[in-house]
């Protein structure tokens, strides 16, 4: 029988925590700086292997900080056409955990904010 992965089970696969910084942020920011403002406005340890993903004012550029084995990567992109949607965030957070399958959308171009997940059939397990 063909057993297709769940969403679920792909997010639990990757085994890394994704942060989004739900702030603009100045894109002129390096290394050091987004890792102070992963320890003081997330409450984060900036060396735990996460990846912290930050977005500009105009939602069309995104840098991503993760801490590899040796020191820090940055991963940085700029759209030519149009802006990320990010997620509907708690007001006043200023971050908030997102799952690898909600990152891949982002990065497709999937509007985090009007995903609905219809109603399903749950069955009780005895």
């Amino acid at each position: 029988m063909l057993r297709l992965p769940t969403l679920g089970e792909m997010d639990r696969a990757s085994g890394v925590r994704i942060f989004l910084y739900t702030l603009p942020t100045d894109m002129r920011r390096g290394f050091d700086r987004l890792a102070e403002m992963v320890r003081s406005s997330l409450s984060q340890d900036p060396l735990d292997g996460s990846l912290f993903v930050f977005r500009s004012r105009g939602g069309d550029r995104l840098k991503l900080l993760h801490w590899e084995k040796d020191g820090f990567c940055l991963w940085y992109k700029r759209l030519e056409e149009g802006t990320f949607r990010f997620p509907a965030t708690p007001a006043g957070a200023a971050g908030v955990e997102i799952k690898t399958s909600e990152m891949a959308m982002l990065l497709e171009g999937i509007d985090l904010k009007s995903l609905k997940r219809s109603p399903r059939l749950k069955l009780k397990n005895n």
